[in-house]
């Protein structure tokens, strides 16, 4: 199994689609067994192919700070569940859902000062 993080400086960026990359971890049981990095679309990330793109990588799961529905409704279709409330170091959060520390905030992003939510 793969998942995600939005990614900055190895911390969970807060805003899901202005992340400088995403973290992805292969898990075997309960294991982190590899890490890589998948580069951040330019623009918005609810507007962009990275839903595609983590899918088509095997990503499953997105731990993640916050988003809007619109993102999570993008990943949702693509067959990655989402985890927002996450902060800190991400292999931390990474190691922290693998112990069942993590559960969803249920708080998505409504309002943005940027034009790629203006629908």
């Amino acid at each position: 199994m793969k998942i995600a993080l939005p990614s900055r400086m190895n911390q969970i960026d807060e805003h899901f689609g202005h992340c400088e990359h995403f973290t992805v971890f292969t898990i075997d049981g309960q294991k982190i067994t590899a890490e890589e990095k998948i580069a951040s679309p330019a623009g918005c990330g609810c507007k962009s192919n990275i839903a595609q793109t983590l899918a088509e990588q095997g990503v499953k799961l997105m731990l993640a700070g916050n988003m809007g529905r619109g993102a999570v409704n993008v990943l949702n279709g693509h067959g990655i569940d989402v985890l927002r409330g996450c902060s800190g170091n991400v292999k931390a959060v990474a190691e922290s859902w693998l112990a069942g520390k993590l559960n969803d905030s249920g708080i998505s992003c409504s309002q943005h000062e940027h034009e790629c939510h203006n629908d």
